[in-house]
Order: C-alpha cells, then sequence, then structure tokens
C-alpha cells in the first residue's frame, strides 16, 4: 500500500525526477516569506529539499520544526544550491498539510552551525537535540556498529545469549544498583555490574563460544568517557580457550568493525603487548596514547643524595621534549601551573637545553655536570630541548608523569593525525592495596593466577600477576578481559587473600562455587565498551554525544526526570521505609 504521507524522501530527488508529481514529509527547517512566494527547506533523516509555496497555499500554522506533507510536481531549480544534493531541485507545491505543529519558540535552534547549546538544555529537550544532523547521524553509527559487531561474532561462531538483568549483588568493583522485592520482603536483586557470572556458568553448561551486546549496570561517577549508570559492552567468552585464543578473536573483531566505520588509518593485528609495570614507568597510564611519542624516564638513582630539597628521598621521573626553543617563560609556567592545579602536584621543575647543549633556566643550577651527563645519555637529549621533572612518593609520582606526558602531547601537538592505535596492557597484578592498607583485587575477582595454586600459596600476593588483560585505544581503554579461574580450590584461595571466607564465597557466588565442582572446562574472555569505542569512531570527546538519552554529569536524566521520588505506597509494596534525617 502507497505511504499516505510520503513517495520519497527529502534527500533522494534528482534532476533525473524532474516532472515527477512527488509527495514528501518532514520536519521545517526554514521558512524564507517573500509575500506572493514562500521557500521552505523541508528535513528528514535522509536530507533536505526546497519547496516553492504560492500565495494559494496557507502558511499560518506552518513554523520551524512542525512537520507537514507536501505534494507538488519536482522542478529544475533556477538557482542552484550546491552545498546539498538535492541543490539542482525544488518541488512546486500543489498541497501542503500540517501534521505536527510547532511552537513558534524553540529552547534552541536545530541545525544551526557555531552556536553553542549548554549541555543540561541540550538533554532536557533531548527529543530536539536529536534532530540535530551530527548527533543523529552519531546515533544512527551507533546502529550500523551494533550490527558490525554481531555480524561479525556470528562469523566467529559466536552464539549469542541473553542473561538476567535482575541478578544477585556480588563485588566486583563498583557499588550495585539494588531492586527491592516485593515478594521476599527484606531480599533485594541488584542489576549486573556486568554478566561476568552467567557467561562463566555458560561455559560450565557446555557453550562453546558466547557473546551479546549486553547492557551493565555500575553506580559510579560519571566523566567524559563513562556513563554514570549504565552502560553497554560486547561480553563474550570461549571455552577451552587461552588468553592467545582470546587476543586473536579481539585482533579479528576491533580491526574489522573500526575498519568499517572510518577512514582513518587503523592498526593491524598483532596489537603491540605492554606489560602493566612498563605502562606505568614508560607512559605513566595502563591505558596509554601510542599516537603521543613522549615517554618517561625514571631518574631517581641520578638524583640520589642531592642537596636539592624538592627532589631529595623522592622518585624522580622525567620527560624530554625536542624542538623548545621558541618557548618561552610563560609556556613552562602554564605547564606548572596545570600540573600543580589539575594534577594535585607540589610542582613542575624544569630546564631548557640550548643550541649548544647547556642548561638554562629553572632548576639547571641544581643540575652538576656529572648528573647532566648521565641524564642526557639516559634519555637522549638533543640541543633546543626541554625536560621537565616531577618528584614525589612513587605512586604519585608515577601518576603526575603521565598526566603532564599527556598534557605535553597535546599542548605541543605531536599526537599522530587519523590513526587508531591499539595496544594490549598485559600482565596486571592479582591484588593491590587498597586505601586502608588491606589486600584488595587489583582487577577482576575471577580471573586466572599465573602460577595458580602454587602463586597464591607461596608468593606475596603483591607480586602475583594474573592472566588479565586490557586493549587500548587513542589512550581510552576499550575492553577488559582475563583467562578465568574455573577450579574451586584456587577460587577459595584467592578470595581468602582478599579477606572473604568460604562461607562469603559461598553467598556471594554461590552458582558459581557449586558449578566449579562438575567438570568446568578452561574458559576465557572479554568485554568491549561499546559506548565509548563509539565514541572514538564519531570521533567526539564526550560519551553523551553517542547515547541517545544519556544522563548528565550529576547522574541525571532531565528529559524523564530520574530519578525522583516515589509515592509511599510503592515503598510500602516493597517494604521499604525512608530515612532521610541525615540528608
Amino acid at each position: 500500500m502507497a505511504n499516505k504521507y510520503r513517495t520519497h524522501n527529502c534527500g533522494e530527488l534528482r534532476n533525473v525526477d524532474c516532472g515527477k508529481e512527488v509527495r514528501l514529509a518532514g520536519f521545517v527547517q526554514t521558512i524564507r516569506n517573500l509575500g506572493k512566494m514562500a521557500f521552505i527547506d523541508l528535513r528528514d533523516e535522509n536530507g533536505i529539499t526546497q519547496i516553492v509555496v504560492g500565495e494559494n497555499i496557507d502558511l499560518k500554522d506552518v513554523t520551524k520544526e512542525c512537520t507537514i506533507t507536501v505534494t507538488g510536481d519536482v522542478v529544475e531549480r533556477s538557482s542552484k544550491n550546491d552545498k546539498i544534493p538535492t541543490g539542482d531541485i525544488e518541488i512546486v507545491a500543489k498541497e501542503l498539510t500540517v501534521l505536527g505543529k510547532c511552537r513558534n519558540s524553540l529552547p534552541f535552534e536545530i541545525n544551526v552551525e557555531g552556536q553553542t547549546v549548554r549541555e543540561d538544555l541540550r538533554l532536557e529537550y533531548r527529543f530536539l537535540d536529536l534532530r540535530n544532523e551530527k548527533i543523529h547521524n552519531n546515533i544512527k553509527l551507533r546502529s550500523k556498529i551494533l550490527k558490525n559487531f554481531r555480524d561479525t561474532m556470528d562469523e566467529l561462531e559466536f552464539t549469542e545469549v541473553q542473561t538476567p538483568i535482575l541478578a544477585n549483588s556480588s563485588p566486583e568493583g563498583a557499588r550495585d544498583f539494588l531492586v527491592p522485592s516485593r515478594l521476599h520482603p527484606g531480599e533485594f536483586y541488584a542489576l549486573p555490574q556486568a554478566p561476568q557470572q552467567f557467561k562463566q556458568l555458560l561455559m560450565v553448561s557446555g557453550f562453546n563460544k558466547y557473546y551479546q551486546i549486553a547492557p551493565c549496570f555500575r553506580d559510579e561517577d560519571p566523566r567524559a568517557d563513562r556513563s554514570p549508570g549504565e552502560f553497554y559492552q560486547l561480553d563474550f567468552e570461549m571455552s577451552f580457550a587461552t588468553q592467545e585464543d582470546v587476543f586473536k578473536t579481539i585482533e579479528t573483531v576491533l580491526p574489522k568493525v573500526f575498519k568499517e566505520n572510518t577512514d582513518w588509518k587503523v592498526d593491524e593485528a598483532p596489537f603491540i603487548r605492554i606489560p602493566y609495570k612498563e605502562a606505568m614507568e614508560k607512559y605513566g597510564s595502563d591505558k596509554p596514547d601510542l599516537r603521543n611519542p613522549l615517554t618517561i624516564s625514571d631518574l631517581t638513582d641520578i638524583f640520589k643524595g642531592t642537596e636539592f630539597n624538592a627532589f631529595k628521598e623522592k622518585t624522580v621521573k622525567a620527560i624530554v621534549t625536542e624542538n623548545m626553543e621558541e618557548k618561552t617563560r610563560k609556556f613552562f609556567d602554564a605547564m606548572s601551573e596545570y600540573a600543580v592545579s589539575e594534577l594535585d602536584a607540589k610542582g613542575l621543575a624544569w630546564v631548557k637545553v640550548d643550541g649548544d647543549g647547556n642548561l638554562n633556566g629553572g632548576i639547571s643550577k641544581f643540575i652538576d655536570d656529572e648528573r647532566k651527563a648521565k641524564i642526557f645519555e639516559r634519555m637522549n637529549v638533543k640541543p633546543n630541548s626541554a625536560i621537565f621533572f616531577v618528584a614525589d612518593e612513587y605512586n604519585k609520582a608515577v601518576k603526575i608523569a603521565g598526566g603532564v606526558r599527556i598534557k605535553l602531547g597535546n599542548e605541543l601537538d605531536l599526537l599522530e593525525k587519523n590513526v587508531y592505535r591499539f595496544c594490549f596492557i598485559v600482565d596486571f597484578p592479582m591484588y593491590e592495596l587498597s586505601d586502608e592498607g588491606t589486600i584488595d583485587f587489583n582487577h577482576n575477582p575471577f580471573s586466572m593466577p599465573q602460577g595458580g595454586l602454587e602463586a597464591l600459596n607461596t608468593k606475596d600476593p603483591l607480586e602475583i600477576y594474573a592472566y588479565q588483560y586490557d586493549a587500548v585505544c587513542n589512550g581510552y581503554e576499550i575492553l577488559s578481559g582475563a583467562v578465568r579461574n574455573h577450579d574451586q580450590d584456587i577460587m577459595i584461595k584467592a578470595f581468602e587473600i582478599a579477606g572473604y571466607t568460604v562461607e562469603d564465597v559461598k553467598g556471594k557466588f554461590g552458582a558459581l562455587f557449586n558449578a566449579f565442582s562438575y567438570g568446568t572446562p578452561p574458559h576465557a574472555g572479554a568485554a568491549a565498551g561499546i559506548d565509548r569505542i563509539i565514541m572514538l569512531l564519531s570521533k567526539e570527546d564526550s560519551i553523551r554525544e553517542v547515547i541517545a538519552f544519556p544522563k548528565n554529569k550529576k547522574a541525571r536524566d532531565l528529559l524523564m526526570n530520574a530519578p525522583s521520588k516515589v509515592f509511599d505506597k510503592q515503598l510500602e509494596e516493597v517494604h521499604i521505609k525512608l530515612n532521610l534525617e541525615n540528608n
């Protein structure tokens, strides 16, 4: 049956269609009323077509962004517009019907270049914001990328399985979202932080390869690259698989999906592999941006015994940058101010190296010739360079140096252009010290320790590595995974080191603990961050630009007004009583 509202889309008509009677429908982007004649730019998802309206057609209800349907003849335009594909033709209207009225005043203009609109206003009127071509295309790209992922996983013979949304609470690194049970007073479901236990149980169930585009829920603070509350990941698991098997899958899937959605250069397999410890030492981050050529050097030993108070008994990290002869004191002061205000550094020391290799400015007077020679040799310092120094306790020095590396790479425009650079970060520590000084899991509690049970029984927990890995692209962690622990004894010991009793493990992970008694195959897998990957491919700086209905920076949905208060009766039904005295 013919479409009641249109025979063609707005963006598809060309010169070959001249003489045809057509019917179009869409949003009124602009109206130029010249009295006896008016011109309307009519927009739909496919493009824009100019409509010519004579004085015989009433336009009193036609406003910008209202929806209309128009019947008319396609004719060649006398004044062509080479900025749009339909710029050679226009429609002379015979009939025009308003389908959906729109208020005369809009909260912001649609598809107007150069305007700046407050993000909270955009999110409050997200249904209008999504009409803007750029963000509209982001959401369409998202759809395409999701299909690419599914098609690729199907080609690799993975089975798609949906896992429960209402699950149990388990310690997986973030706060749970709890859902009270009406039928079981005092008990709660938790929205899954990830399908971790379910996908491992699927391996116990005999599935060879599992995947899904999985919704995940974590009560975390929002960031530019992290959506608060909920996000999606390409979750997959493989039975009878090693770390190498998982890497082979990742190195097939990621380049394929990236290449299908960009004209930038994409790294080929195999990806560079960087041990976690090396990444922290060399880049100051476990998600290094390999487009940035700067690296960090450790100079702690060279400054041992120094009389320079700022470096005494400190870890000293340094970064050298070339071609700095034209940089003034203002640049170095700005870098120091950034380190103090944004990276919580006590300061950022520096020296300049002139064309003859002499040190000038900054802390040059505190570096004697012997130390200078050692620094030059270790860092391959060239004339007309600058050296930036960070001195602090080890962990803080590493973190600050990593932040300075990123800032210098951006300020000096050193990043490689139009390329996606991948790497694997491997050999993560199994454990770390918490802020309270206790042993805690560093990464994923379900990971297999390198060395197995023997390592757990004999080694210092902080020296045990795990078969855990991340994939990083252009400074963003885009995938995380591990070879899983599939042995009950190893599971008990691994959690015991982190302070959990056998009863804790049985209570929190009862199904998995029980399943490990029934012939569990070795298995491994990973999860790729869908939202973050789409953000990269869309060339956006904020993850909110690639999510149809995101939360704002304070984790609020301004469109739907969530979270919001509920009626007392609703609370009574789920056996909840609020205590807001301290809020």
